[in-house]
Protein backbone atom coordinates (compact mmCIF):
# COMPACT_ATOMS: atom_id res chain seq x y z
CA UNK A 1 0.00 0.00 0.00
CA UNK A 2 1.84 3.36 -1.01
CA UNK A 3 1.16 6.02 0.90
CA UNK A 4 -1.85 7.93 -0.66
CA UNK A 5 -3.77 4.60 -0.53
CA UNK A 6 -3.00 4.58 2.94
CA UNK A 7 -4.37 8.08 3.32
CA UNK A 8 -7.22 7.49 1.47
CA UNK A 9 -7.97 4.81 3.97
CA UNK A 10 -8.14 6.55 7.09
CA UNK A 11 -9.81 9.50 4.94
CA UNK A 12 -12.94 6.59 4.29
CA UNK A 13 -15.94 7.37 6.42
CA UNK A 14 -16.37 4.43 9.40
CA UNK A 15 -19.15 2.19 9.62
CA UNK A 16 -19.95 2.41 13.48
CA UNK A 17 -20.52 -1.07 15.11
CA UNK A 18 -23.69 -1.14 17.14
CA UNK A 19 -22.89 -0.47 20.45
CA UNK A 20 -23.22 -3.62 22.91
CA UNK A 21 -26.70 -3.68 24.60
CA UNK A 22 -27.06 -3.37 28.31
CA UNK A 23 -28.67 -6.86 28.32
CA UNK A 24 -29.83 -9.54 26.36
CA UNK A 25 -32.83 -12.09 26.40
CA UNK A 26 -32.94 -15.02 24.52
CA UNK A 27 -36.44 -16.44 24.32
CA UNK A 28 -35.65 -20.49 23.57
CA UNK A 29 -37.13 -23.63 24.37
CA UNK A 30 -36.58 -25.32 28.10
CA UNK A 31 -37.24 -28.30 29.67
CA UNK A 32 -37.78 -27.15 33.71
CA UNK A 33 -37.75 -29.82 36.46
CA UNK A 34 -39.83 -28.53 39.14
CA UNK A 35 -39.67 -31.43 41.07
CA UNK A 36 -38.11 -34.82 40.83
CA UNK A 37 -39.79 -36.40 37.65
CA UNK A 38 -41.98 -33.28 36.82
CA UNK A 39 -40.44 -31.64 33.97
CA UNK A 40 -42.41 -29.11 32.49
CA UNK A 41 -41.83 -27.97 28.32
CA UNK A 42 -42.17 -24.31 27.90
CA UNK A 43 -40.34 -21.36 26.76
CA UNK A 44 -38.06 -18.74 28.70
CA UNK A 45 -35.42 -16.21 28.93
CA UNK A 46 -32.01 -17.26 28.90
CA UNK A 47 -32.44 -20.69 29.45
CA UNK A 48 -34.05 -20.11 33.16
CA UNK A 49 -37.29 -19.32 34.90
CA UNK A 50 -37.84 -16.55 35.97
CA UNK A 51 -35.77 -14.88 33.36
CA UNK A 52 -32.46 -12.90 34.41
CA UNK A 53 -33.17 -10.15 36.75
CA UNK A 54 -32.92 -6.44 34.85
CA UNK A 55 -32.01 -4.27 37.48
CA UNK A 56 -31.19 -0.21 36.27
CA UNK A 57 -31.11 2.97 37.64
CA UNK A 58 -34.04 5.24 36.84
CA UNK A 59 -33.48 7.80 34.44
CA UNK A 60 -30.57 6.15 32.59
CA UNK A 61 -31.43 4.75 29.15
CA UNK A 62 -30.56 1.49 28.40
CA UNK A 63 -30.43 -0.74 25.40
CA UNK A 64 -31.75 -4.00 25.76
CA UNK A 65 -31.49 -6.73 22.85
CA UNK A 66 -34.18 -9.67 22.43
CA UNK A 67 -33.51 -12.60 20.39
CA UNK A 68 -35.98 -15.15 19.23
CA UNK A 69 -34.92 -18.49 18.90
CA UNK A 70 -38.63 -19.86 18.63
CA UNK A 71 -40.70 -20.84 15.30
CA UNK A 72 -43.08 -18.41 16.16
CA UNK A 73 -42.76 -14.42 16.05
CA UNK A 74 -42.51 -12.98 19.44
CA UNK A 75 -42.49 -10.17 21.75
CA UNK A 76 -41.44 -8.47 25.07
CA UNK A 77 -43.55 -6.24 26.97
CA UNK A 78 -41.91 -4.15 29.17
CA UNK A 79 -44.73 -4.25 32.09
CA UNK A 80 -45.20 -1.13 34.38
CA UNK A 81 -42.64 0.97 32.55
CA UNK A 82 -43.39 4.49 31.09
CA UNK A 83 -42.04 4.57 28.08
CA UNK A 84 -42.63 4.97 24.41
CA UNK A 85 -45.49 2.95 22.51
CA UNK A 86 -42.74 1.69 19.96
CA UNK A 87 -40.82 0.14 22.58
CA UNK A 88 -43.80 -1.01 25.04
CA UNK A 89 -43.80 -4.27 23.86
CA UNK A 90 -47.31 -4.30 22.85
CA UNK A 91 -48.38 -5.12 19.08
CA UNK A 92 -51.51 -3.44 19.30
CA UNK A 93 -49.65 0.03 20.16
CA UNK A 94 -47.35 -0.09 16.86
CA UNK A 95 -44.07 -2.39 18.80
CA UNK A 96 -43.26 -4.90 15.73
CA UNK A 97 -43.39 -8.23 16.30
CA UNK A 98 -39.56 -10.25 16.20
CA UNK A 99 -39.71 -12.73 13.33
CA UNK A 100 -38.71 -16.60 14.13
CA UNK A 101 -34.58 -16.17 14.30
CA UNK A 102 -34.51 -12.49 14.19
CA UNK A 103 -33.72 -10.01 17.00
CA UNK A 104 -34.98 -6.89 18.39
CA UNK A 105 -33.40 -3.61 20.34
CA UNK A 106 -35.93 -1.97 22.64
CA UNK A 107 -34.07 1.71 23.64
CA UNK A 108 -35.50 3.10 26.23
CA UNK A 109 -34.82 5.47 30.17
CA UNK A 110 -36.44 2.73 32.42
CA UNK A 111 -39.33 4.82 34.78
CA UNK A 112 -40.29 4.76 37.35
CA UNK A 113 -38.60 3.14 40.43
CA UNK A 114 -39.85 0.37 41.60
CA UNK A 115 -40.69 -3.53 41.39
CA UNK A 116 -41.30 -3.71 37.32
CA UNK A 117 -41.61 -6.96 35.23
CA UNK A 118 -41.18 -8.09 31.74
CA UNK A 119 -42.97 -10.92 29.89
CA UNK A 120 -44.26 -11.77 26.31
CA UNK A 121 -47.42 -9.81 25.16
CA UNK A 122 -48.89 -12.99 22.12
CA UNK A 123 -51.97 -14.28 21.84
CA UNK A 124 -52.65 -17.77 22.68
CA UNK A 125 -56.34 -18.73 21.75
CA UNK A 126 -56.57 -22.28 22.56
CA UNK A 127 -52.70 -22.93 22.15
CA UNK A 128 -51.85 -23.12 25.86
CA UNK A 129 -48.09 -23.37 24.80
CA UNK A 130 -47.93 -19.51 24.07
CA UNK A 131 -48.29 -16.44 25.49
CA UNK A 132 -48.07 -15.82 29.60
CA UNK A 133 -48.74 -19.84 29.87
CA UNK A 134 -45.09 -20.01 29.56
CA UNK A 135 -41.97 -19.11 31.03
CA UNK A 136 -41.21 -15.69 29.00
CA UNK A 137 -41.40 -13.57 32.26
CA UNK A 138 -38.51 -11.90 34.67
CA UNK A 139 -38.65 -9.48 37.14
CA UNK A 140 -37.37 -5.71 36.32
CA UNK A 141 -36.44 -3.78 38.97
CA UNK A 142 -36.01 0.40 38.94
CA UNK A 143 -34.15 1.65 41.23
CA UNK A 144 -34.74 5.46 42.99
CA UNK A 145 -32.15 7.90 43.11
CA UNK A 146 -32.45 7.73 46.68
CA UNK A 147 -33.59 4.72 48.74
CA UNK A 148 -32.60 4.53 51.72
CA UNK A 149 -32.89 0.50 51.63
CA UNK A 150 -34.69 0.09 54.85
CA UNK A 151 -33.82 -4.01 55.17
CA UNK A 152 -30.83 -6.31 55.06
CA UNK A 153 -32.08 -8.45 52.45
CA UNK A 154 -34.23 -9.21 49.33
CA UNK A 155 -35.69 -11.95 48.04
CA UNK A 156 -37.83 -12.44 44.42
CA UNK A 157 -40.73 -15.11 44.47
CA UNK A 158 -42.53 -15.54 41.35
CA UNK A 159 -45.54 -17.41 41.45
CA UNK A 160 -46.74 -19.90 38.67
CA UNK A 161 -49.02 -22.37 37.58
CA UNK A 162 -47.51 -25.18 34.62
CA UNK A 163 -49.10 -27.54 32.27
CA UNK A 164 -51.80 -25.69 31.62
CA UNK A 165 -55.25 -27.20 30.35
CA UNK A 166 -59.18 -26.62 29.54
CA UNK A 167 -61.54 -27.68 32.01
CA UNK A 168 -65.02 -26.55 32.44
CA UNK A 169 -64.11 -26.62 36.64
CA UNK A 170 -66.55 -29.27 37.17
CA UNK A 171 -69.47 -27.93 35.81
CA UNK A 172 -70.53 -29.87 32.24
CA UNK A 173 -72.57 -27.24 31.18
CA UNK A 174 -70.30 -24.32 32.38
CA UNK A 175 -67.69 -22.39 29.58
CA UNK A 176 -64.30 -23.46 29.52
CA UNK A 177 -61.19 -22.32 31.50
CA UNK A 178 -57.80 -22.94 32.38
CA UNK A 179 -56.87 -25.19 34.90
CA UNK A 180 -52.68 -26.27 35.81
CA UNK A 181 -51.65 -29.59 37.13
CA UNK A 182 -48.33 -27.89 38.42
CA UNK A 183 -47.38 -24.81 40.97
CA UNK A 184 -44.23 -23.51 41.93
CA UNK A 185 -42.47 -20.64 43.05
CA UNK A 186 -39.79 -19.60 40.79
CA UNK A 187 -38.53 -22.48 39.21
CA UNK A 188 -39.16 -24.98 42.21
CA UNK A 189 -42.39 -26.89 43.40
CA UNK A 190 -42.88 -26.58 47.11
CA UNK A 191 -39.92 -28.56 49.27
CA UNK A 192 -37.73 -29.21 45.68
CA UNK A 193 -35.88 -26.56 45.79
CA UNK A 194 -33.25 -24.75 48.32
CA UNK A 195 -35.09 -23.15 51.26
CA UNK A 196 -34.73 -19.15 51.66
CA UNK A 197 -32.19 -19.04 54.63
CA UNK A 198 -32.93 -16.01 56.96
CA UNK A 199 -30.89 -15.02 60.30
CA UNK A 200 -33.01 -13.97 63.00
CA UNK A 201 -33.58 -10.43 63.65
CA UNK A 202 -33.38 -9.77 59.75
CA UNK A 203 -35.39 -7.36 58.19
CA UNK A 204 -35.99 -9.28 54.27
CA UNK A 205 -37.79 -7.30 51.67
CA UNK A 206 -40.02 -9.85 49.31
CA UNK A 207 -40.48 -8.94 45.64
CA UNK A 208 -43.89 -11.07 44.82
CA UNK A 209 -44.89 -11.47 41.47
CA UNK A 210 -47.99 -12.92 40.41
CA UNK A 211 -46.85 -14.42 37.33
CA UNK A 212 -49.64 -16.29 36.52
CA UNK A 213 -51.90 -16.54 32.93
CA UNK A 214 -55.32 -16.59 34.49
CA UNK A 215 -54.81 -17.14 38.36
CA UNK A 216 -55.60 -15.43 41.60
CA UNK A 217 -53.23 -15.97 44.63
CA UNK A 218 -53.27 -15.99 47.88
CA UNK A 219 -50.32 -16.62 50.23
CA UNK A 220 -49.12 -16.26 53.62
CA UNK A 221 -45.55 -16.96 55.63
CA UNK A 222 -46.37 -18.90 58.82
CA UNK A 223 -45.87 -17.59 61.75
CA UNK A 224 -44.69 -14.20 60.64
CA UNK A 225 -46.49 -10.38 59.23
CA UNK A 226 -45.91 -8.98 55.75
CA UNK A 227 -45.44 -5.35 56.29
CA UNK A 228 -47.12 -4.49 52.81
CA UNK A 229 -44.51 -1.08 51.81
CA UNK A 230 -45.59 -0.94 48.17
CA UNK A 231 -47.78 -2.44 45.58
CA UNK A 232 -47.07 -2.75 42.12
CA UNK A 233 -44.05 -0.66 42.89
CA UNK A 234 -45.65 1.59 43.99
CA UNK A 235 -44.75 3.14 47.33
CA UNK A 236 -47.85 3.11 49.65
CA UNK A 237 -48.49 6.20 51.74
CA UNK A 238 -49.59 3.89 54.69
CA UNK A 239 -47.90 0.94 54.67
CA UNK A 240 -49.53 -1.85 56.78
CA UNK A 241 -49.05 -5.32 58.41
CA UNK A 242 -51.14 -8.42 57.16
CA UNK A 243 -51.18 -11.85 57.63
CA UNK A 244 -51.49 -12.66 54.12
CA UNK A 245 -51.36 -10.92 50.72
CA UNK A 246 -53.91 -11.68 47.73
CA UNK A 247 -52.67 -10.96 44.22
CA UNK A 248 -53.92 -10.95 40.92
CA UNK A 249 -52.03 -12.00 37.39
CA UNK A 250 -50.00 -9.19 36.67
CA UNK A 251 -49.88 -7.80 40.20
CA UNK A 252 -46.74 -7.16 42.55
CA UNK A 253 -46.76 -6.87 46.66
CA UNK A 254 -43.40 -5.37 48.36
CA UNK A 255 -43.84 -6.66 51.97
CA UNK A 256 -41.52 -6.39 54.52
CA UNK A 257 -40.88 -9.03 56.80
CA UNK A 258 -38.79 -9.29 59.89
CA UNK A 259 -37.72 -12.31 61.01
CA UNK A 260 -38.19 -12.74 64.63
CA UNK A 261 -40.05 -16.48 65.08
CA UNK A 262 -37.13 -18.20 64.46
CA UNK A 263 -38.01 -22.05 62.53
CA UNK A 264 -38.92 -23.76 59.65
CA UNK A 265 -41.58 -22.59 57.83
CA UNK A 266 -43.86 -22.93 54.60
CA UNK A 267 -44.38 -19.49 52.40
CA UNK A 268 -47.12 -20.58 50.08
CA UNK A 269 -50.69 -20.20 49.00
CA UNK A 270 -53.43 -20.31 50.75
CA UNK A 271 -55.19 -23.04 49.05
CA UNK A 272 -54.31 -26.00 50.03
CA UNK A 273 -55.21 -27.74 46.37
CA UNK A 274 -52.06 -25.15 45.25
CA UNK A 275 -49.94 -25.11 47.86
CA UNK A 276 -49.83 -28.87 47.84
CA UNK A 277 -49.37 -28.77 44.21
CA UNK A 278 -46.46 -27.02 44.48
CA UNK A 279 -46.90 -23.37 45.48
CA UNK A 280 -44.57 -22.49 48.16
CA UNK A 281 -41.29 -22.73 49.26
CA UNK A 282 -39.60 -23.22 52.70
CA UNK A 283 -38.28 -20.35 55.16
CA UNK A 284 -35.51 -21.73 57.31
CA UNK A 285 -33.67 -20.01 60.12
CA UNK A 286 -29.93 -20.71 60.41
CA UNK A 287 -29.05 -22.87 62.86
CA UNK A 288 -32.89 -24.28 63.55
CA UNK A 289 -33.53 -27.55 63.51
CA UNK A 290 -37.28 -29.37 63.25
CA UNK A 291 -40.48 -30.29 61.51
CA UNK A 292 -41.68 -27.48 58.71
CA UNK A 293 -44.58 -25.76 59.99
CA UNK A 294 -47.71 -24.71 58.00
CA UNK A 295 -50.37 -23.20 59.56
CA UNK A 296 -53.62 -20.91 57.91
CA UNK A 297 -53.68 -17.25 58.33
CA UNK A 298 -55.91 -15.57 60.83
CA UNK A 299 -59.20 -13.83 59.81
CA UNK A 300 -57.78 -11.45 57.60
CA UNK A 301 -59.37 -9.63 54.66
CA UNK A 302 -57.19 -7.99 51.19
CA UNK A 303 -58.11 -4.64 50.91
CA UNK A 304 -56.42 -1.65 48.87
CA UNK A 305 -57.95 1.17 50.63
CA UNK A 306 -56.22 0.12 54.06
CA UNK A 307 -52.89 1.04 52.05
CA UNK A 308 -54.64 4.28 51.59
CA UNK A 309 -54.57 8.11 53.17
CA UNK A 310 -56.77 10.92 52.90
CA UNK A 311 -56.52 13.41 50.24
CA UNK A 312 -58.23 16.33 49.01
CA UNK A 313 -60.38 15.56 45.71
CA UNK A 314 -58.70 16.59 42.90
CA UNK A 315 -60.31 17.93 39.88
CA UNK A 316 -60.52 16.07 36.64
CA UNK A 317 -60.89 16.72 33.13
CA UNK A 318 -63.20 13.95 32.16
CA UNK A 319 -64.76 10.79 33.15
CA UNK A 320 -64.22 7.41 31.14
CA UNK A 321 -66.35 4.76 31.68
CA UNK A 322 -65.36 0.94 31.01
CA UNK A 323 -67.81 -1.69 31.19
CA UNK A 324 -66.73 -5.11 31.31
CA UNK A 325 -69.73 -7.64 30.12
CA UNK A 326 -69.53 -11.55 29.54
CA UNK A 327 -70.75 -13.15 26.47
CA UNK A 328 -71.71 -16.64 27.26
CA UNK A 329 -70.71 -18.49 24.35
CA UNK A 330 -72.06 -22.07 25.03
CA UNK A 331 -71.45 -24.81 27.21
CA UNK A 332 -67.87 -26.30 26.64
CA UNK A 333 -66.89 -23.34 24.83
CA UNK A 334 -64.58 -19.86 25.57
CA UNK A 335 -66.69 -17.50 27.00
CA UNK A 336 -66.16 -13.73 25.07
CA UNK A 337 -65.48 -10.52 26.74
CA UNK A 338 -66.49 -6.79 26.13
CA UNK A 339 -65.44 -3.34 26.93
CA UNK A 340 -68.57 -0.92 26.88
CA UNK A 341 -70.21 -3.54 24.61
CA UNK A 342 -67.47 -4.33 22.03
CA UNK A 343 -64.56 -7.16 21.83
CA UNK A 344 -61.70 -6.27 20.53
CA UNK A 345 -60.86 -4.74 17.86
CA UNK A 346 -64.48 -3.64 16.64
CA UNK A 347 -64.78 -1.21 19.32
CA UNK A 348 -63.66 2.71 18.64
CA UNK A 349 -60.62 3.96 20.46
CA UNK A 350 -61.05 6.40 23.47
CA UNK A 351 -59.69 9.74 22.89
CA UNK A 352 -57.91 11.45 25.50
CA UNK A 353 -55.82 14.73 25.62
CA UNK A 354 -52.23 15.36 26.50
CA UNK A 355 -51.85 16.85 30.37
CA UNK A 356 -55.41 15.71 31.17
CA UNK A 357 -56.77 14.03 34.17
CA UNK A 358 -59.57 11.83 33.81
CA UNK A 359 -61.43 9.45 36.13
CA UNK A 360 -61.52 5.76 34.73
CA UNK A 361 -64.90 3.91 36.24
CA UNK A 362 -63.95 0.37 35.54
CA UNK A 363 -67.69 -1.03 35.89
CA UNK A 364 -67.38 -4.88 36.48
CA UNK A 365 -70.89 -6.19 35.20
CA UNK A 366 -69.89 -9.75 35.47
CA UNK A 367 -69.69 -12.58 37.57
CA UNK A 368 -65.71 -12.85 37.70
CA UNK A 369 -63.15 -10.85 38.88
CA UNK A 370 -60.45 -9.25 36.67
CA UNK A 371 -57.16 -7.46 36.95
CA UNK A 372 -57.51 -4.62 34.33
CA UNK A 373 -54.15 -3.11 33.09
CA UNK A 374 -53.39 0.35 31.51
CA UNK A 375 -49.86 0.17 29.44
CA UNK A 376 -47.55 3.04 29.77
CA UNK A 377 -49.51 4.59 32.43
CA UNK A 378 -49.89 4.30 36.56
CA UNK A 379 -53.23 5.27 38.15
CA UNK A 380 -54.33 6.12 41.38
CA UNK A 381 -57.75 4.68 43.46
CA UNK A 382 -59.84 6.94 44.19
CA UNK A 383 -62.96 4.15 44.81
CA UNK A 384 -63.05 0.86 45.77
CA UNK A 385 -66.15 -0.34 45.53
CA UNK A 386 -67.87 2.29 48.02
CA UNK A 387 -64.96 3.10 49.87
CA UNK A 388 -63.05 6.36 48.81
CA UNK A 389 -59.39 6.61 48.88
CA UNK A 390 -56.29 8.25 47.82
CA UNK A 391 -52.09 7.81 47.18
CA UNK A 392 -52.47 3.86 46.10
CA UNK A 393 -50.83 4.28 42.94
CA UNK A 394 -51.04 0.60 40.78
CA UNK A 395 -51.01 -0.09 37.23
CA UNK A 396 -53.35 -3.40 37.88
CA UNK A 397 -55.96 -3.64 40.01
CA UNK A 398 -58.23 -6.18 40.69
CA UNK A 399 -62.04 -5.54 40.03
CA UNK A 400 -64.45 -7.82 42.07
CA UNK A 401 -67.46 -9.21 40.30
CA UNK A 402 -70.21 -6.75 40.09
CA UNK A 403 -68.19 -4.22 41.88
CA UNK A 404 -66.58 -0.91 40.24
CA UNK A 405 -63.62 0.83 41.19
CA UNK A 406 -62.74 4.61 40.34
CA UNK A 407 -59.19 5.75 39.48
CA UNK A 408 -57.48 8.46 38.11
CA UNK A 409 -54.65 8.75 35.44
CA UNK A 410 -53.14 12.03 33.96
CA UNK A 411 -52.69 11.43 30.13
CA UNK A 412 -48.80 12.58 30.48
CA UNK A 413 -47.45 9.75 27.74
CA UNK A 414 -48.65 10.33 24.71
CA UNK A 415 -49.29 7.72 22.19
CA UNK A 416 -51.20 4.37 21.63
CA UNK A 417 -51.85 2.82 24.76
CA UNK A 418 -53.44 -0.59 25.42
CA UNK A 419 -56.24 -1.24 28.09
CA UNK A 420 -56.84 -4.91 28.93
CA UNK A 421 -57.52 -8.04 30.96
CA UNK A 422 -54.17 -9.30 32.16
CA UNK A 423 -56.15 -12.95 32.47
CA UNK A 424 -54.56 -14.57 29.34
CA UNK A 425 -58.10 -15.94 28.61
CA UNK A 426 -60.25 -12.77 29.15
CA UNK A 427 -57.29 -10.63 26.97
CA UNK A 428 -57.68 -13.32 23.59
CA UNK A 429 -61.36 -13.50 23.77
CA UNK A 430 -62.11 -9.43 23.52
CA UNK A 431 -61.08 -8.27 26.68
CA UNK A 432 -58.65 -5.44 25.37
CA UNK A 433 -59.61 -1.66 24.12
CA UNK A 434 -57.26 1.34 22.92
CA UNK A 435 -56.83 4.44 24.21
CA UNK A 436 -55.25 7.00 21.76
CA UNK A 437 -54.20 10.62 22.31
CA UNK A 438 -55.81 13.50 20.53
Amino acid sequence: MNRREFLAVLAAPAFAQEPTPDATLTIAPLELEIAPGKTVKTLAYNGKVPGPLLRFPEGKPVTIEVQNHTPNPEITHWHGLWIPSEVDGSAEEGTPMIPPGASARYTFTPRPSGTRWYHTHTMAMRNLNRATYTGQFGFFVIDPKNDPGAYDAEVFLALRGWDPYMSTGGDEEGGLEVAYKYFSINDRALGHGEPIRVKEGQRVLFRILNASATLHHRIALTGHSLQVVALDGFPVPSPQSVEAVELGPAERVDAIVTMNNPGIFVFGEIDDRIRIGGLGVVVEYANRTGGLRWALPGPWRWDYTRFGAAAPEAPVDGRIPLVFKQKFAGSRWVDHWTVNGKEYPKGKPIRVEAHKRYRLIFDNQSGEAHPVHLHRHGFELKKVADAPTAGVWKDVVVVPPWKTIEADFVADNPGATLFHCHQQMHMDYGFMTMFEYA
